[in-house]
């Protein structure tokens, strides 16, 4: 049995994989806060092939063979995305580390890097997708004017042109953000992996502080999308030709004929 046909198809369902990652990064490439996917191959496992005889004098030597590769993880990458002016009073952008928690309709706890958010009909404040901020933050019926303070300082103006404060935007780090579970709509989930979330104050401790009228853009840069794209295509057409070139020689073995 030639190992490298299975080796060869290792490899190709590998780079599928990563050709995957790509495609969903550049399709997002224009998502407020999108954060970009990267894959995260592995070897598997080797055994021995052979065992040689040492001659007298030398240590006996193995030929130890990789059985392929796989795809062993696609990670989130959170590094900063470019900030971008905004109209809307409503939009507010993190710059810098952290996530701010937001309520789930099951009542669990998902984290968000914020966006365009607005005011609900109970008049708390919550993403567009619908999940109100954590800790809540409710704004009056009167309020007019919509500010938020680089350190998470919520506030509205009334009706009689006066300044109210209606609570503050705390963040939430994690020990290891890239063990995060990207749920959707930029949502993302707590595991074991990215440990618990550590709530406090933006601007104190790492994190980083937030910024009214702006929106966060995506971490994807589509020059380094494209090189990927293209070694993902070379790695996969270098595979399929491994197993082309394992099953000839096979082929070659099979039509021996004895003179």
């Amino acid at each position: 049995m030639i190992d490298a046909l299975y080796v060869g198809a290792t490899g190709m369902a590998a780079q599928q994989g990563g050709l995957e990652a790509v495609a969903n990064n550049l399709a997002n490439m224009n998502t407020p806060a999108y954060k970009r996917s990267q894959a995260v191959f592995e070897d598997l496992v080797y055994r021995e092939s052979a065992r040689q005889t040492p001659a007298q004098g030398e240590t006996a030597g193995a030929a130890y063979v990789g059985l392929g590769t796989r795809l062993s993880a696609v990670e989130k990458v959170f590094s900063q995305g470019d900030l971008r002016p905004s109209e809307s009073e409503f939009d507010v952008a993190l710059n810098g580390e952290g996530f701010v928690a937001v309520s789930n309709p099951d009542g669990s706890q998902l984290y968000s890097r914020l966006g365009s958010l607005r005011v609900g009909e109970d008049g708390l404040l919550q993403l567009r997708s619908g999940q109100p901020l954590e800790p809540a933050i409710t704004l009056p019926r009167d309020a007019r004017g919509l500010r938020v303070a680089e350190d998470g300082q919520v506030s509205v103006l009334t009706e009689d042109g006066k300044t109210l404060d209606v609570g503050r935007i705390e963040l939430a780090m994690f020990n290891n953000p890239a063990g995060l579970k990207p749920v959707g709509e930029g949502l993302y989930q707590a595991t074991e992996q990215s440990g618990t979330a550590q709530i406090g104050p933006a601007g104190e401790e790492g994190r980083g502080k937030l910024a009214h009228k702006y929106l966060e853009g995506s971490n994807v840069k589509m020059a380094d999308e494209l090189v990927s794209m293209m070694l993902a295509q070379r790695a996969f057409e270098a595979n399929s030709r491994i197993i082309q070139a394992a099953d000839e020689m096979q082929s070659i073995v099979n039509n021996l004929r004895r003179g």
